[in-house]
């Protein structure tokens, strides 16, 4: 009888799935998983599951599912050697963010994996995700390093998870951290990357926040004008709007364009400045229009990704009410590892 063990947390996803008679996909029972991962049984703890009441396409993940996750594994803490989260790919970056805003102190592995094929496929991707992901969850009963993250495992490399995005829609290697190095990977024998790795620096604490989406996402394209910009920047749906700008932070330098964004900055709304590159971060003051949008109250977004800019805000609007000074301090802070120290340290 094994005495330890690890959770599986199944929200659903490809890597959940098999194809049924009619060749659809369909979510499997998790008490056939000894059955479809049989090398599960070698592992040298057990491994136990949780499941939502109903799989979702991860496309309808909501953020309420964030939380709902958070309190499981603050629940069963104490109970496992560590998490693993089977989630579909889709926002398993979004999830892996919250989770790390949600989950602090962490001295135990989350790892979130997935797959490109269902589990049934022949040649599936899930096996491997699966099980590599049980043994990172599971290394202090294996002898490995434990790595105290919630972290992205996918085609043998093991991400930060607030610092993936996924990248590829059809390669196996479908996640990447472009602004952090791998945390470990996978070959004939795990290989972690230590240095790279957080240090536990603080009790295990969980704290249930309402996510607070009063937010816009607004990309700039060649030819957008000032009345587009206006058009999302004006609305009062929104406290902070995340702009992906172009390179190292840059916007047109129109008169007209800039008025808007000073009027927003003025009326009390948080700007955001995000690259719509995947590597390198925002440097307003590398060009004179980023000087300008620093000037007026734009706020740099360092080298988060689009995604940890997301879901950092929608954490910070549920904190407390929404204060523009306030928040931008906050939102510099760093959290979870999500940004780099110099990056705020150099803003």
């Amino acid at each position: 009888m094994k005495d330890k063990s690890v959770l599986i947390l199944y929200t659903g996803g490809t890597a959940g799935m098999v194809r049924n008679q009619d060749g659809a996909l369909a979510p499997f029972n998790f008490q056939q998983i000894q059955d479809l991962l049989p090398e599960i049984h070698r592992l040298p703890f057990a491994v136990e599951h949780w499941a939502v009441d109903k799989p979702i396409d991860s496309s309808n993940l909501k953020p309420e599912l964030w939380n709902q996750l958070a309190e499981v594994i603050h629940e069963k803490y104490e109970h496992h050697l560590g998490f693993v989260v089977l989630h579909g790919t889709d926002t398993m970056a979004y999830t892996a963010t919250a989770l790390s805003f949600l989950l602090q102190g962490l001295s135990k592995p989350v790892i979130l994996t997935g797959a490109q094929l269902p589990i049934g496929d022949i040649r599936t991707d899930a096996k491997e995700n699966i099980l590599t992901a049980l043994e990172i969850a599971g290394a202090a009963n294996l002898g490995l390093p434990v790595v105290p993250e919630v972290c992205i495992y996918f085609d043998y490399a093991l991400f930060r998870g607030n610092r993936s995005s996924k990248l590829s829609s059809d390669r196996f290697e479908a996640f990447g951290s472009p602004n952090y190095p791998k945390l470990a990977e996978a070959g004939t024998q795990i290989k972690f990357f230590q240095p790279f790795i957080q240090a536990v620096d603080q009790p295990f604490t969980f704290k249930k926040v309402t996510f607070i989406a009063r937010v816009a996402t607004l990309r700039l394209f060649p030819g957008i004008t000032a009345a587009h910009l206006k058009a999302i920047l004006s609305s009062d749906e929104w406290d902070v709007v995340i702009l992906q700008t172009y390179g190292s932070g840059n916007a047109p330098s129109e008169p007209s364009i800039m008025d808007v964004f000073k009027h927003a900055t003025q009326s009390g709304k948080v700007i955001i400045n995000i690259s719509q590159c995947h590597s390198g971060r925002v440097v307003q003051e590398a060009y004179e229009v980023g000087r300008q949008l620093s000037e007026i109250g734009v706020l740099g977004g360092f080298d988060l990704t689009m995604e940890a800019a997301l879901v950092k805000t929608m954490y910070l609007l549920g904190q407390e009410p929404f204060q523009t000074e306030n928040f931008k301090q906050q939102f510099a802070r760093n959290i979870a590892g999500e940004l780099s120290e110099f990056a705020s340290n150099n803003h």
